[in-house]
């Protein structure tokens, strides 16, 4: 293994140094591959991303150690943990994970996310998420104190696992407008001295332990520090953190998103972002040959100053040489596995009303109605010919055997989260009669979407119930501060975005495992 030297690279080599070729499974080809192979051959790639869990990804892992003789940079997202050839080692992302209300469960997950991940071959794990943001299932909590603790907690493991991290999405900011920068561009009007203050508060408790290995810089435009561009394109917002101190690597996040394309082109986008202060531009789309042309056509139309460019190459190489430094001996305690699956079922919180208990008679005649996304498609003998939502963690049919083998007296009912007609019909009509009438609900963080939000004809559904009282229950996965949409609830049990989590839920729900979990922001109903 041989570390490159600044002085002996050229300038297809520097660019290729900030240039983050991105693989996975729809991003796939054999000659985009074959083009990112040759480009580490020729020491003219500084890293790639490999999207753990890709159909082919260990392979392309193994062929990417195998050619690089030198420390080159391979990273991924695993915001859930890994899931691979070596196990399932998953959680319901960042929430599921504060939400235990103990630390050392943080701990835990960075330890076994980073021992896993370095097994498979990465050196570098695009985490801990660091946003401020109440509720949301990619978020350690909604204020400064709470994020930066887990936080902590979570590179420390992942370190001791042996990766480097990337804190994302630099610099946070509140967002007022509630905008998805995956659909257009989002601002913040969060002052130089608000950011500091309140959400870069994580950023420098990282920074003071030498646990903040990079940033990815996101895309909202922070209009009282620079009006023109949005942060992952603007130096006056990117120099902000290095005046801080901070030295690492800053990867653009993905400029495939309508944030960055309804207003720049790809040429722009690459240029602008590496002379703001970026390191590494990570266009996260097919075509790397095609992106990778059109930052070296940024850099001959001069939209990258040298002066940048150098700088960039210098950092990235620095981090390679950090890469050589990782711990290559990890080993995941007995304690640490147990604290890290525990994270899926110590997370549940029940809300309750006095005197009410968490969990359901298992003998009754309950009445369950679970939503289901709109894209499924339900049978006429109503089996769901699509099992899996994103990220392959709620599976209908498994959740409906389940309900079924702890509550047998009992039926369930499938409603899509816009629901038709002939659905709000039988489930007002089957709700009559039941024992306990038991609401599944959930909402996901997906891009593209907009706001996590029931939708209002869901809601509208569940107000005509509780018009004379008659739902008992609402579980549900993801965003708790979205049930504030919902009239008053007796029993709410809350969970999170994974398999294992929607299975003890429901064992809470039928008192087979205390609700131990405690909400960083709880939901206030009608």
């Amino acid at each position: 293994m041989k570390e490159l030297k600044f002085e002996e690279l050229s300038i297809r080599q520097k660019l290729g140094m900030v240039f983050t070729p991105f693989l996975n499974s729809w991003a796939k080809s054999v000659p985009d591959e074959e083009f990112v192979l040759e480009l580490i051959k020729e020491r003219a790639l500084g890293s790639v991303w490999i999207q753990q869990g890709y159909r082919d990804a260990e392979e392309m892992l193994k062929r990417v150690k195998e050619l690089a003789d030198y420390p080159i940079i391979i990273m991924t997202d695993a915001e859930s943990g890994i899931e691979s050839s070596l196990g399932r080692y998953i959680v319901g992302r960042h929430s599921a994970i504060s939400s235990t209300g103990d630390p050392k469960y943080a701990y835990a997950f960075g330890k076994v996310l980073g021992t896993k991940a370095h097994q498979l071959g990465y050196n570098m794990i695009c985490n801990p998420i660091v946003d401020i943001l109440p509720g949301k299932i990619r978020s350690l909590g909604g204020d400064k104190e709470t994020v930066s603790e887990y936080a902590l907690a979570m590179a420390r493991g992942m370190r001791d696992g042996g990766v480097l991290t990337i804190a994302k999405h630099y610099p946070g900011g509140s967002n007022p407008n509630k905008i998805d920068s995956h659909m257009t561009e989002s601002i913040s009007y969060d002052t130089k001295e608000e950011l500091i203050e309140n959400h870069l508060y994580p950023y420098k408790k990282l920074l003071d332990e030498g646990l903040l290995g990079g940033i990815m810089t996101g895309h909202k435009r922070m209009v009282n520090i620079d009006n023109t561009r949005p942060a992952s394109l603007s130096k006056p917002v990117i120099d902000i953190i290095r005046e801080m101190g901070f030295d690492g690597i800053s990867i653009t996040d993905a400029l495939c998103m309508m944030g960055i394309r309804e207003s720049y082109t790809d040429v722009e986008a690459k240029g602008f972002a590496i002379a703001a202060g970026n390191d590494l531009v990570l266009p996260f789309t097919q075509d790397n040959k095609v992106k990778f042309n059109k930052l070296v056509e940024a850099y001959e139309q001069g939209l990258i100053p040298d002066d940048m460019l150098d700088a960039a190459v210098k950092r990235v190489l620095a981090t390679q040489h950090k890469t050589t430094l990782l711990k290559n001996d990890a080993e995941i305690s007995e304690e640490e596995l147990n604290l890290f699956f525990s994270i899926n079922k110590d997370n549940i919180c029940a809300i309750t009303d006095e005197g009410i208990a968490p969990n359901i008679s298992k003998d009754g005649k309950h009445f369950f109605a679970m939503v289901i996304r709109n894209e499924m498609s339900i049978g006429a003998d109503g089996k769901i010919d699509v099992d899996t939502f994103s990220s392959n963690w709620l599976y209908p049919e498994k959740v409906k055997e389940k309900i079924l083998k702890l509550f047998p007296n009992s039926q369930v009912e499938y409603i899509y989260e816009f629901p038709t007609q002939a659905q709000n019909t039988r489930i007002l009509s089957r709700s009559l009669g039941c024992d306990e009438f038991v609401f599944l609900t959930f909402t996901e963080p997906l891009s593209f979407v907009g706001e996590e939000k029931l939708t209002h004809r869901l809601v509208t559904l569940i107000n005509a119930l509780q018009y004379k009282n008659r739902l008992s229950t609402v579980v549900h996965f993801g965003n708790p501060l979205v049930l504030e949409d919902l009239p008053h609830v007796e029993r709410l049990i809350i969970g999170s975005l994974s398999t294992e989590n929607v299975d003890s839920c429901l064992e809470v729900l039928a008192g087979n495992y205390p609700a131990k979990g405690v909400l960083t922001c709880s939901p206030k109903l009608k």
